[in-house]
């Protein structure tokens, strides 16, 4: 059996181990246009600001190497440019010299990957633009911090690729502008939590501009680029990265008729089987399945990547092996910062029609009364009929990656939130408390879908009627409510609420707030008790203020009458 592989990195480079792995006597060639076949695609920000320091670091595979322990005939700077379908041969162009040839295959895998999103704008091809997506592109833009000595950069693109190359730009010493034309960072999460990321990355230093359109380039009279933003001043930089987003790579298989999907991207079963039983697709191009909502889409991220070409060779060696679909795990280092996300988000629910309700929940990194504990935030969607686990983003420092990896585990397991709190995950002092943050999730979800308290959540602050018709309580100390507080409401501290209650109409539905959630679900738990209708504020006035006025992400755990640890 012959194999040709086109494209390596993640999805190729992984089929192809595999498909050796399985057949000792296969014929496997690999065709990458780059000059490298296999390499740390997410670790490429970090050698531009030295957290990498050795080139030789973000190579994991070498043609070499590949032949050594795999026999495998890996062909860098060598693209694959028309497949010929009938005659089960495929063209290839040497880049060095532009010399072509034609290579026979049985079975072919597609990984072309993403291509770097780069609008017709004018100035997009100007020296000093680059886009980071390949092992050349970090070179040259390293070399050029190298020769050129630069002192500011615009990086345009709140990504994960933006943010990090900003946050090494920084490192590197420049002054950095980060331009994001929606009115967040983090994509994958929704505004509310990206909220206190940008007070964060402020503060950190990066001069960072939400909601700006970039128009273009123009070469300055005295050297550098002018970043040509839509209604507003231009930004004046050394040079440019370009990081707004990939599309799928498609043209090769657009053109030999395979059935193409979402975006454009290569459609292909859960064997990951194109339209075309002998042609494979895998990784950053290809369409695939959102395991929550069942409903077709793209992940561009390497762990999909590599479990689609070990499924791929698995089926090409007879053994069946099926994709049952993603759901966009992703987690990002943001300085001391980490910010994760698993499943559907408000607006993926929304955009796929799936009904939801969503928690906040505040919780400490490990036990507080142990020294370094820090604050995490955790948002989770839920089905509020049967109390599925539709997603959940963190944002926090210590301890986000697990508890993301296990929210991540309960979806795919298909958890409820009854499920969070029967969890049985390990506890010390120094890594948790002996309820987790993810049974607490468990536990406040729980709450509502039992019917032990009802909702409101920040988006609705603002539209509450201030008219008197309803009661807005703050359970908050005296000296916590002179520092800010919801117009219009009455200050009740929660442990005088029973000997106040007369102060309350009954009649009136009450909005009770505290500073994350906790005491005001106390308070809403005694005046249920007394007959009154109330609800709840998700999150508190910590998550509302950081959210209405974009502060800085509030680290500090606190003790339940509000008062940070340690003051």
């Amino acid at each position: 059996m012959k194999v040709v592989i086109i494209g390596g990195v993640a999805g190729g480079a992984t089929a192809a181990a595999r498909l050796r792995r399985l057949d000792e006597e296969a014929e496997i060639i690999v065709l990458e246009r780059s000059g490298y076949v296999s390499y740390a695609n997410c670790g490429l920000p970090y050698y531009l600001g030295g957290v990498i320091r050795e080139k030789e670091k973000l190579t994991l595979q070498t043609p070499e190497s590949f032949k050594a322990r795999f026999n495998i005939d890996v062909r860098v700077r060598e693209e694959a440019v028309a497949i010929h379908r009938a005659k089960k041969e495929v063209t290839v162009e040497r880049l060095e010299d532009g010399s072509r040839y034609t290579e026979s295959y049985d079975k072919l895998i597609l990984s072309p990957g993403a291509r770097p999103i780069r609008p017709p704008m004018p100035g997009i091809g100007l020296p000093g633009v680059f886009t980071l997506r390949t092992v050349e592109d970090t070179f040259a833009i390293r070399e050029f911090m190298d020769e050129k000595k630069p002192r500011r950069a615009v990086v345009v693109g709140g990504g994960f690729i933006g943010l990090e190359a900003a946050e090494n730009l920084l490192h590197a010493g420049l002054a950095v502008t980060l331009l994001q034309k929606d009115d967040q960072v983090l994509l994958p999460l929704d505004r509310d939590m990206a909220a206190g990321i940008h007070g964060y990355l402020r503060r950190k230093g990066l001069d960072l501009r939400l909601g700006q359109t970039v128009e273009g380039f123009e070469p300055m009279a005295g050297g550098g680029i002018r970043t040509l933003l839509a209604g507003a001043e231009g930004v004046d930089a050394d040079f440019v990265i370009f990081a707004i987003g990939v599309s799928p790579d498609t043209a090769l298989a657009r053109e030999a008729g395979l059935e193409l999907g979402a975006r454009g991207s290569i459609r292909v079963d859960e064997r990951m089987r194109t339209s075309d039983p002998d042609i494979y697709a895998v990784g950053d191009a290809v369409e695939i399945k959102n395991f929550v909502t069942g409903q077709p889409g793209l992940i561009s991220l390497a762990g999909p990547a590599n479990k689609e070409g070990r499924i791929a060779a698995d089926n090409i060696c007879g053994r069946p092996s099926v994709y049952r679909g993603g759901q966009g795990s992703s987690v990002i280092r943001l300085f001391d910062m980490t910010a994760a996300s698993t499943g559907l988000n408000e607006r993926a629910a929304q955009a796929a029609g799936v009904p939801y309700d969503r928690a906040v929940t505040y919780s400490a990194s490990h036990a507080t009364y142990y020294p370094g504990a820090s604050n995490m935030t955790i948002k989770t969607l839920f089905d509020p009929e049967s109390g599925r686990i539709l997603g959940a983003q963190i944002v926090g420092f210590e301890g986000v990656d697990k508890r993301i990896d296990v929210l991540a585990s309960a979806i795919r397991a298909g958890m409820t939130a009854w499920d969070l709190q029967e969890l049985d995950l390990a506890y010390a002092p120094p890594y948790s408390s002996a309820k987790d943050p993810v049974n607490m999730a468990g536990y406040v979800i729980g709450n509502v879908l039992d019917g032990l308290v009802k909702q409101f959540h920040w988006d609705e602050v603002d539209s509450l009627p201030r008219d008197g018709s309803v009661t807005l309580l703050d359970v908050r100390t005296p000296e916590e409510f002179a520092q800010g507080h919801i117009g219009g409401a009455v200050n009740i501290p929660v442990d005088e609420l029973r000997q106040r209650l007369g102060e309350l109409d009954p009649a009136k539905t009450v909005y009770v707030n505290c500073h994350s959630g906790l005491r005001s679900y106390i308070a809403c738990r005694v005046l249920a008790g007394r007959g009154f209708d109330c609800r709840n504020l998700s999150g508190g006035w910590r998550y509302y203020s950081q959210v209405a006025c974009d502060l800085a992400f509030d680290g500090d755990p606190r003790h339940p009458c509000g008062i940070p640890l340690g003051r």
